[in-house]
């Protein structure tokens, strides 16, 4: 595929700020993603999560995209991603398919391994994720080029001879994705001729030497499935306003309520605001008197260093919690690290990630920290006033 054309997708985590109220998330992200089609987005992916309370709502995506295959016309429908090692390979095989027959082949599969908190939760063993990852999906793929009974005797799973029903739309299958959190899961990705989901909000002056190193290791692949996907797509948090500087902080309060340490994913876990701040392309000059000399510390030192200059330590456990605290939205934007503010910053924004050879980005817009009417009103400004500087006509 040439890397010329940058395309833009929504993210459905999802995440609602009335917390608890699933109905009204559901129905709001339905909203969010028809409106998005209209617009002309490329797609939107969803997320597979268990037992995250106050983090994410979708156990089941291929229910929401389900319904979206009858409210939408265009944009694809992402697995962002599909758990592997909760589920007998041959059943998502067949759901997979199905959704791809009723919405006319416009399913995007990715796939992932999922956390040990939740693999321990479904009686996976997180030891093994990795291997029974790789065995379902090449027993999924295998299914869906079967045109005889298929069947199976692995390591993990078996399958008697049967026809696995129905086939995807898509022929031999949708396109094949891999969720990746670190530049190891890129190399494993480019290994397998995948196309990579990065969750990572590394800054594009840093993600490009990743990028290229993916690119390199891509033309040796062995692929899983029929054929080589090289796409990289990125996952950004985003927003798009009127008031640019308002828009900006807003997107700030978004990204950091994500990160934030009561979330599944950092909770406890100190140590990831430092290779967050380092992704994000180091301390702010501003902030280098003040934090730079407890960086690359360890939580021990932190704490000592925290006592010495009269820091409450239960209130902020680290140096680089508070530096994550307070890096502010103008540096946040300027590095690209969130793409936000009125159309003109946006488009700014997003062309560094086109330069550096992202072809897709995925804009994360809605956490608790962001309303269902702030999100309409960004999916409109994005493909009103900024899909149409990478050559998408938002007309239709």
């Amino acid at each position: 595929l040439a890397h010329n054309a940058l395309y833009l997708q929504l993210k459905s985590v999802p995440s609602c700020p009335v917390r608890g109220d699933d109905n009204r998330l559901y129905k709001e992200t339905i909203e969010q993603c028809v409106l998005a089609d209209k617009l002309g987005f490329h797609s939107v992916w969803f997320v597979e999560h268990n037992f995250l309370k106050g983090f994410s709502s979708s156990p089941s995506p291929d229910l929401l995209m389900s319904a979206l295959s009858q409210k939408t016309k265009k944009i694809r429908l992402g697995f962002g991603v599909s758990i592997l090692p909760h589920h007998h390979p041959i059943r998502i095989a067949e759901r997979v398919a199905m959704l791809d027959q009723l919405s006319d082949g416009r399913v995007e599969f990715g796939s992932g391994r999922g956390s040990a908190y939740e693999q321990t939760g479904t009686g996976v063993d997180p030891r093994k994720a990795k291997d029974m990852w790789e065995e379902s999906l090449n027993m999924i793929t295998s299914a869906w080029q079967s045109e005889e009974e298929f069947s199976w005797e692995g390591k993990f799973w078996s399958q008697l001879p049967r026809h696995v029903v129905p086939k995807p739309y898509q022929k031999p299958h949708p396109p094949l994705w891999m969720a990746c959190l670190s530049p190891e899961s890129y190399r494993l990705t480019a290994a397998n001729g995948l196309g990579v989901l990065s969750s990572t909000s590394f800054t594009p002056h840093i993600l490009e030497g990743h990028i290229q190193d993916y690119r390199k290791h891509i033309q040796y692949a062995e692929p899983i499935g029929s054929s080589i996907n090289n796409d990289w797509a990125n996952h950004v948090v985003a927003l798009c306003g009127d008031d640019d500087g308002a828009v900006k902080r807003l997107c700030v309060e978004s990204l950091k309520a994500f990160f934030g340490p009561d979330k599944p994913y950092v909770r406890g876990r100190i140590e990831i605001y430092e290779r967050l701040i380092e992704a994000w392309g180091g301390v702010p000059d501003d902030l280098k008197r003040e934090f730079g000399r407890w960086l690359s510390r360890s939580n021990e030192e932190h704490q000592k260093a925290a006592v010495e200059v009269g820091i409450d330590i239960d209130s902020a456990p680290g140096s680089a919690q508070m530096i994550f605290s307070k890096m502010d939205a103008e540096t946040l934007c300027e590095r690209g690290v969130i793409i936000a503010g009125d159309p003109e910053s946006c488009i700014k924004s997003a062309k560094k990630y086109e330069e550096i050879g992202v072809d897709l980005l995925i804009l994360m817009m809605q956490t608790e920290s962001v309303s269902h009417e702030t999100v309409m009103k960004s999916i409109e400004m994005f493909g009103s006033k900024v899909l149409p500087s990478f050559g998408v006509d938002s007309s239709h």
